[in-house]
């Protein structure tokens, strides 16, 4: 099942971002680009929420419902 997380992506002084999640406890990622660093923090996520469906707990997350808003960032 997909499930919406939110991420609080932020800009280091050292030019890099770095990505967080109130949501999803000891997610961390930083990347070159906002999209790397979006990838990086899909993969934690993912990992992070599997090792949760092994121990047999629920996910604190909505699932993706058929409509949702999502912010497109283009480099223009």
């Amino acid at each position: 099942m997909e499930r919406i997380v939110n991420l609080h992506i932020e800009k280091l002084p050292e030019g890099l971002y770095l990505a967080t999640s109130d949501e999803v406890q000891g997610l961390i990622a930083q990347g070159r680009t906002i999209q790397e660093t979006i990838e990086i923090a899909r993969d934690i996520a993912k990992k992070l929420l599997e090792a949760r469906a092994e121990r047999n707990e629920e996910p604190p997350l909505p699932p993706a419902n058929d409509a949702f808003d999502y912010p497109l960032i283009v480099n223009a």
